[in-house]
């Protein structure tokens, strides 16, 4: 420090007067006055002239520069402002003490950054958040992460911090010392729009969305809790029509958003957890013959892990994703481990369950044909009883029980955070026997290296599920067959022992009289429930990996491996004296194991761009590329235990060598992929996107096409961003189109071999080989508006149009030459909807109400079907003006030009004369023809869907309930025909109590030949064919939270009554009719009935007559040789060469070949 005197000659040179009065100094620097007028002059001078005037002294610190040049312009002004223009714009700073005047250098604090994250109420990340220093200019953006970095200058240190975005209270924090901001944003009372998650997993505000997303929060998903948790989403996303499996517990369902798109692939959603698609194995089932249920990859997921849904219903949503989401997304986003103290969960759910809705049956006539307690031992058109029987189909089923229990733990730093999760599903079915376990364990970790710019995420997923007697629909090994068609005057209570001990066998066989057997193959219901055993022993592992580096704070790069492995034994064991059609004669037991592995490999490596340009401009880009390998593998082994092995001893080794049959089928699909985002936004107010995909897939290698490129655009304009709208607080505008689409079926391209097991011999190429094939593309418009008025009333609608055109299918032709198979690619099938959705939510003083309601409609039409083909053997043009899908029965899908995918006809009708009445011989009998006219019964799509949802809280009480309905539609009964045919359905008993059945408006015809002529070989569709139109009670739950401070707050505790499906308000349909036996599509896979028919037109009218006598009929072969006048020697060549033919064909289809064979050695 310097004590200066500055020299005399100085002050003269500026003259002036000073007053000096020995006060404080403060109060001094108040009264001293000075006048000075210099500009650019250097501040020793200014200090000299300052000095003279106040008679002041300066004291310099030795680091101050006093020759820089200053300005000074004041008027008899107080001291304090002379010094302020002195030092103003340098780094200089002035104080008084006593007559001294002190210059120093200010003292400046360290710049400092300053890190952390933004999350929803609900933990997950909030991108886009803006993060500024008030009252400056200094701020930066959060990146898809929610985490964001900025360096703090020193002079704003003693600032705050302001956290704003769209949709969310703003949020304002001192800086102070922090170094780390984690906040959590809470939804603001206008809530206008927040964030959702979107392909690739990436999470994206709302507003700048040009498509429908819509996010379901995990309350939704474990309210109301269901073992596949996906028919939990049903009837609160509009869009998407779910179909529960009839299955049971654990069951596939079919999940289609917006409509069939096609004609020969799958039409469900994908599946994509954390942003990684997941392949969703599973989800076949029985259909006709074969009753065996299902389950899928997707219900393997423990509902309690899952953080939100959100469903992206359209094409340019899910275009990042390409051919695997031609059909919409389900997007899974999983929890993950959160900062603060131990966090702990325990839920413990028990459900009861009973058949929802079943046939209406009879119990009043007993059994025998004609009214007459004689003549058959099944049916029951016997007379009526005196008494009732005590039996109904009810009294078989049991009260099921599904016990789900789970417990999560949570915790963590800053910088490390770890969950862990285990669950147990455990059920017992309405059907006796029939179970179904799940145990869920999973772990996750998260952590932060390098001044958390480097993120790890780790978790591991492991799966123990077991099933055992899942039922189908179906015929054969079906215990609702026999249960349902019991003959009602013969005493069920006798047959409930199951098994008696046979002292010549030394083997507890079948109890069963032979006189209940019939033309399907019925057993005791309970010898098929624990005598014929149908399991599953899944284990699953999923590992995942994901890696996020932040180069810039608006760039980073992220990488993402997922490994899926699924290995499942199953194995069928057919007891000793199982029907012989079932265990292909096997006196001791059949048998068969199958092992099957499903892997799935997913990597990919994105660049994301997350920037601001001023306050105008932003960009948001990804950049990226993947590899998808998915696998599967089965081995099958099976066949009767040979004469002198071991009687229900069951294993590979002991079976009949002339019968057994191995088989080993399985594909590998690899797609690579390259894809890109780009989202620039102005003011946030207007955004528009554009992203593109290219594909390799290993489906169309060797195809004219080695890949495929799949682009989408999109704009979103949000004026109330920008402009008070008055009680429109809300207001948005989107429109995107897009081009997605999905390769064609495997091995078209290349000749393939088909190996036949009973022949063990290589068939020739099955199909003709295609080159110029071409993926099947789906090019989708949508348009739509969002709204909020009032604050509480939201409204989202949706437009939108989608033609899926190259259509690959066959059109059964007649083969040529070699081939079995011609492929065609045509068609054009196109899906026009309306989505809306119309919510309120509003809180009173404590009671609040919520209330969503979401309506959805869809046209499904068929623009073309073939209307250039060309025979691609011969090049002549092919007159295709329909194509015919067999579906069940005597009824089948009838694709036509103006029609849809799922209109249902029949060629099958009765007699009528040229007058149209129906013809009744003199016996009282009706004939059926299977060559009438097309009879068109409807089409299975509903004309739209709808569903009503409300959550009522006050003071810890919740009741929530969900009303759903589907209008339009038929749907199909087999099961209602084989009940009139055996006389069992309260149709035909009040038919008998009528007196008969009206014919032609005049005439009776007795009920039995009636109903035993329409409902023969599965019934005339167009008697069994019902309105689908349902309204039912799907939700129902009541739950109380108790207050936490019972737990001195370390816990909360909530109990709860929840239900499913407790009222079928509207329903004339026998059964469920949104309950599905496939994930398939209605026709997807070729019946077992197409492929036998198929068969059969082939035969000669003479084989094809022996065939029908023996295998519909049940006739002798003396009945049928007297018959048609034949010997039975000629029966016997023609049946076995049709049953060769049959094996050849039914090879993939067990149980009904197993029938098929077992005509040979019941001749």
């Amino acid at each position: 420090m310097k004590f200066r005197s500055l020299p005399r000659v100085l002050m003269c040179l500026l003259a002036a007067s000073v007053f000096f009065v020995s006060f404080s100094s403060e109060a001094a620097a108040q009264d001293a006055r000075v006048t000075l007028n210099v500009k650019d002059m250097r501040m020793e001078t200014v200090m000299v002239a300052i000095e003279e005037q106040t008679r002041y002294l300066f004291t310099v610190e030795d680091d101050v520069d006093i020759d820089v040049k200053v300005t000074v312009n004041v008027n008899n002004a107080p001291l304090s402002a002379a010094l302020e223009q002195m030092v103003k714009g340098s780094d200089v700073v002035w104080t008084l003490k006593d007559r001294n005047i002190l210059l120093s250098k200010k003292v400046v604090a360290k710049a400092r950054t300053i890190t952390g994250q933004t999350l929803d109420p609900a933990g997950l990340p909030v991108p886009g958040v803006s993060v500024l220093i008030m009252n400056t200019k200094i701020g930066t953006v959060t990146d898809l992460d929610g985490k964001f970095s900025l360096e703090i200058p020193g002079e704003n240190l003693g600032g705050q911090l302001e956290f704003n975005s769209l949709g969310y209270s703003v949020v304002v924090l001192p800086i102070g010392q922090r170094s780390v901001f984690n906040v959590t944003l809470t939804e603001s009372s206008l809530e206008l729009e927040g964030t959702v998650v979107t392909a690739l997993g990436i999470r994206r505000d709302q507003k700048a969305l040009s498509y429908n997303v819509q996010e379901v929060s995990s309350d939704l998903v474990t309210g109301v809790k269901d073992a596949n948790f996906i028919n939990s989403l049903s009837g609160k996303v509009a869009g998407v029509t779910i179909n529960a499996s009839s299955s049971g517990v654990g069951g596939a369902s079919k999940v289609v958003l917006r409509g069939n798109k096609s004609i020969s692939q799958s039409s469900n959603a994908l599946y994509v957890i954390d942003g990684v698609p997941m392949y969703n194995f599973g989800g076949g089932g029985g259909t006709e013959f074969d009753s065996q249920g299902a389950t899928e990859s997707i219900a393997d997921i423990n509902p309690e892990d899952i953080q939100s849904i959100s469903v992206l219903t359209g094409a340019a949503a899910a275009a990042l994703y390409g051919s695997q989401a031609a059909n919409g997304a389900v997007m899974i986003t999983t929890k993950k481990g959160e900062a603060g103290r131990l966090k702990v969960t325990f839920s413990s759910n028990t459900e009861f369950l009973d058949p929802f809705r079943l046939p209406e049956f009879q119990n009043r006539y007993g059994t025998g044909l004609n009214g007459k307690n004689s003549g058959s031992g099944i049916y029951s058109w016997g007379p009526k009883m005196a008494q009732e029987s005590g039996y109904t189909p009810q009294d078989y089923f049991e009260t099921g029980h599904t016990y789900t229990n789970a417990f999560t733990v949570s915790g963590g730093t800053d910088k490390n955070q770890t969950y862990f999760s285990a669950a147990a599903v455990n059920s017992d079915g309405i059907i006796p026997n029939n179970l179904y376990d799940r145990y869920n364990f999973t772990f996750r970790n998260t952590t932060y290296f390098l001044n958390d710019k480097l993120r790890l995420d780790a978790s591991a997923s492991y799966i123990i599920q077991k099933d055992q007697n899942m039922t189908n629909q179906g015929v054969y090994a079906n215990p609702l067959t026999s249960a349902y068609l019991f003959p009602r005057g013969e005493d069920f209570d006798l047959y409930r022992s199951f098994e008696r001990y046979n002292p010549g066998t030394k083997l507890m066989e079948q109890f069963w009289s032979d006189d209940l057997t019939g033309d399907l193959r019925m057993q005791n219901p309970y010898w098929i429930n624990y005598r014929n055993l149908r399991n599953n022993d899944k284990k699953r592992y999923m590992l995942s990996l994901n890696a996020s580096y932040d180069i810039l704070d608006w760039l980073n790069v992220t990488g993402r491996v997922r490994i899926d492995n699924a290995d499942n034994l199953y194995t069928q064991k057919y007891y000793a004296t199982t029907e012989s059609t079932i265990s292909e004669g096997g006196k001791n037991g059949h048998y068969t194991e199958a092992r099957g592995l499903d892997t799935q490999t997913y990597a990919d490596i994105m660049l994301n761009v997350n920037k601001t340009f001023g306050k105008d401009w932003s960009l948001v880009a990804n950049l990226g590329a993947s590899i998808n390998d998915i696998k599967t593998d089965e081995m099958r082994y099976g066949g009767p235990i040979q004469a002198n092995g071991l009687a229900n001893v069951f294993n590979v080794m002991d079976l009949d060598d002339t019968k057994k049959r191995a088989t080993k089928s399985g594909w590998h699909d690899q797609t690579q992929s390259v894809f890109g985002s780009i989202e620039v936004g102005w003011k946030k107010m207007l955004y528009l996107t554009a992203t593109g995909r290219n594909d390799w897939a290993s489906q169309i290698a060797g195809s004219s096409q080695s890949s495929f490129f799949y682009p989408s655009a999109g704009l979103s304009w949000v004026p109330s961003s920008h402009w008070d709208m008055g009680a429109l607080s809300y207001f948005k505008v989107r429109g995107s189109v897009a081009s997605v689409g999905m390769p064609f079926p495997r091995f078209l391209t290349v000749p393939t071999y088909e190996y036949d097991p009973t022949s063990k011999i290589w068939k020739d190429k099955t199909h003709y080989p295609i080159s110029d094939l071409k993926p099947e593309r789906t090019l989708t418009y949508e348009v739509g508006l969002e709204m909020t008025f009032w604050q509480d009333l939201s409204l989202n609608l949706s437009w939108y149009l989608a033609d899926t055109y190259n259509q690959t299918f066959d059109p059964l032709l007649p083969p040529s030459s070699s081939y079995t198979t011609i492929y065609l690619q045509t068609g054009n099938v196109r899906n026009t909807g309306v989505e809306a959705s119309l919510g309120y939510g509003h809180d009173w003083n404590g009671f609040s109400w919520d209330s969503n309601f979401t309506f959805s409609w869809n046209r499904n039409e068929i623009l073309d079907l073939a209307s250039n083909a060309v025979n691609p053997v011969t090049g002549e043009p092919l007159d295709l003006d329909q194509l015919d899908i067999k579906a069940l029965g005597k009824s089948k899908f009838i694709l036509k030009q103006g029609g849809t995918l799922g209109d249902l006809y029949t060629t099958s009708n009765i007699l009528t004369n040229k007058k149209g009445y129906i013809e009744i011989d003199d016996n009282g009998d009706i004939s059926i023809t299977d060559e009438a006219d097309e009879i068109f019964l409807g089409t299975v799509f509903p004309k739209y869907n709808l569903a009503w949802r409300n959550d009522f809280s006050w003071k810890g009480i919740n009741l929530g309930f969900l009303f759903s309905g589907r209008i339009g539609g038929v749907c199909y009964s087999a099961t209602q025909a084989n009940l009139d045919l055996y006389g069992v359905s309260e149709a035909s008993a009040a038919a008998r109590d009528a007196g008969g059945v009206l014919v032609n408006g005049r005439e009776w015809m007795d009920a039995q030949k009636w109903y035993q002529a329409i409902g023969s070989q599965s019934g005339l569709p167009q008697y069994y064919t019902y309105s689908a139109t349902n309204f039912r009670l799907q939700e129902l739950s009541i739950g109380y939270t108790l207050p936490r401070k019972w737990f001195r707050n370390k816990m909360g505790l909530t109990l709860s009554l929840v239900g499913h499906n407790l009222w079928m308000i509207y329903c004339k349909a026998p059964f469920d009719p949104e309950a599905v036996a496939s994930t398939g599509n209605n026709y997807q896979e070729k019946e077992v009935s197409n492929i036998i028919y198929d068969v059969m037109s082939k035969l000669s009218a003479q084989d094809r007559k022996i065939f029908m006598m023996k295998k519909f009929d049940g006739k002798s072969y003396k009945e049928i040789s007297e018959e048609l006048g034949i010997t039975t020697s000629v029966i016997d060549h023609s049946l076995r060469n049709t049953t060769a033919k049959m094996k050849v064909a039914l090879a993939d289809y067990t149980a009904v070949l197993l029938m098929i064979l077992s005509l040979n050695s019941s001749l």
